[in-house]
C-alpha cells in the first residue's frame, strides 16, 4: 500500500511539473492582431524645432494604428512625432520577442526602441517616455543599449579609442553605465540588422537582474545588475513595462509575444 501511494505521488508530481513547464513556454501575444486597445498610448514631445507643425497636428489614432500589410494585420507607428506605445501591465523574468521592419517615410530619421523595465510617468525622459533601459532599434544601431533618466548596469565592454564609445565585448572588463558613470550609452557587439524593407526579428530575455538582446538570432548585448540610481545607491531593476517608440520614421511590427522564463537559456549567453 505504502508503495502505491509514493508511486501515485511521484506520478502526480511529474504531471504537475510537466504543466508548470508547458505553462512557461506559451507565447502571450501583446498584439492581438485586431487593434490597440490592450496598450496605453501617450505622445510627447517634438522630433525637433523644424517639426513643431508636425507635432501639433498629431493625434494618438494617426500615430499608431493598425494597418493591412502583405495580407496581414500589422502595427503602424508613423512616426512624426516622440510617442510611445505602453503595455498597462509589468512584466519580470520574461523572453519577449518583437518582429519589425522600417516603412518608407522618413521624418528625421529610422529611429524607435524596445523600452523595458518602464516605470513611474510618461514624460520623464525627453518629454515623452517612462524611465527605462532601451533596447534600441535604431537603423544601424540595432542591439545598442540607452540607460534613460537614472537607469543603469554594468556590462563588458572595450573603449574604442577612436570614438570614444563603449562596445559590448563578452570576457572584457565589466564597467558600470548610467548618469553616474561612463555615460547612457553601450554599443552592440556585433551588426546582424536586416537590409531596409526586410523584417528584423529581436530577443529580449531578462531573469533577475540581467537582460540579453539578440538580434536576428545572435546576442549582441548582455547586461547585468540592472538597476535605478537614486541618492549614490543603485537599487536593483527586475520587472517593468514595456514602451515602443515613435521617432521619426514609419515602423511596422507584425508580432510582439511573450513568455515567463525560469532561468536564462544557455545558448544565448557567451
Amino acid at each position: 500500500m505504502k508503495n502505491f501511494v509514493f508511486i501515485i505521488l511521484a506520478i502526480t508530481g511529474i504531471i504537475l511539473t510537466g504543466n508548470s513547464c508547458q505553462r512557461e513556454q506559451e507565447w502571450s501575444a501583446l498584439f492581438n492582431g485586431q487593434d490597440l486597445s490592450n496598450w496605453d498610448m501617450f505622445l510627447g514631445s517634438s522630433l525637433g524645432s523644424d517639426f513643431d507643425s508636425l507635432a501639433e497636428a498629431a493625434t494618438i489614432d494617426k500615430v499608431f494604428s493598425v494597418v493591412e500589410l502583405d495580407g496581414e494585420n500589422v502595427i503602424r507607428i508613423s512616426g512624426e512625432i516622440n510617442g510611445s506605445l505602453a503595455t498597462p501591465e509589468s512584466f519580470e523574468n520574461y523572453h519577449l520577442r518583437l518582429v519589425f521592419k522600417w516603412g518608407e517615410t522618413v521624418y528625421s530619421r529610422r529611429n524607435s526602441g524596445l523600452l523595458y523595465h518602464s516605470f513611474g510617468d510618461f514624460g520623464a525622459a525627453f518629454g515623452t517616455w517612462m524611465p527605462n533601459i532601451e533596447f534600441q532599434m535604431m537603423h544601424g544601431n540595432l542591439g545598442d543599449t540607452y540607460l534613460m533618466v537614472n537607469t543603469a548596469c554594468d556590462t563588458e565592454v572595450v573603449r574604442n579609442e577612436e570614438t570614444g564609445q563603449f562596445v559590448y565585448t563578452p570576457g572584457a572588463e565589466s564597467l558600470s553605465f548610467g548618469e553616474h558613470a561612463n555615460g547612457r550609452m553601450i554599443r552592440k557587439g556585433s551588426d546582424n540588422e536586416s537590409p531596409l524593407g526586410e523584417w528584423n526579428t529581436i530577443d529580449l530575455y531578462t531573469f533577475g537582474r540581467t537582460a540579453v538582446h539578440v538580434v536576428n538570432g545572435t546576442t549582441v548585448m548582455v547586461n547585468t545588475h540592472t538597476g535605478v540610481y537614486e541618492n549614490g545607491v543603485i537599487n536593483p531593476l527586475v520587472a517593468g513595462k514595456v514602451q515602443i517608440q515613435s521617432e521619426g520614421a514609419e515602423l511596422f511590427i507584425k508580432s510582439i509575444e511573450v513568455k515567463p522564463i525560469s532561468t536564462l537559456p544557455a545558448d544565448i549567453l557567451p
